[in-house]
């Protein structure tokens, strides 16, 4: 009885060790578990005098790009100031990189009712 006492206490020992051993995270990919993620990308289509979607929202570090589908120029311009494109014609972009959280609102300066919002956080 003792044996089989002795027998079940070391297996119950190797198995807790193999589970500290499996879920144990090396040194190097703890490091990595640290990283912040590689930032992200997103996209606004401007099309038919609209910006699509008309709100985004992204997180810290995104670059947004807006890329101009009509037959027409437009601009991104932010109401804050912070970003302004020049004119961009049919298929052009522009793209800006978001590192502060906030809300972000923009219009086309050549058709001020064209307005679009990112909402960064």
């Amino acid at each position: 009885m003792k044996r089989r006492i002795v027998s079940v206490v070391s297996l119950a020992a190797v198995v807790m060790m193999a589970v500290a051993l499996v879920t144990a995270v090396s040194p190097k990919a703890q490091a990595k578990a640290e990283q912040p993620p590689p930032a992200s990308s997103a996209d606004v289509k401007i099309d038919n005098f609209a910006f699509a979607p008309e709100t985004l929202t992204v997180a810290v570090g995104t670059t947004v790009t807006w890329t101009n589908r009509d037959d027409i120029p437009h601009t991104v311009v932010s109401t804050d100031g912070v970003f302004k494109s020049k004119v961009r014609d049919t298929d052009e972009t522009f793209a800006y990189k978001f590192d502060k959280a906030g809300t972000y609102t923009y219009f086309c300066s050549i058709h001020p009712k064209m307005t679009g919002k990112v909402v960064v956080q």
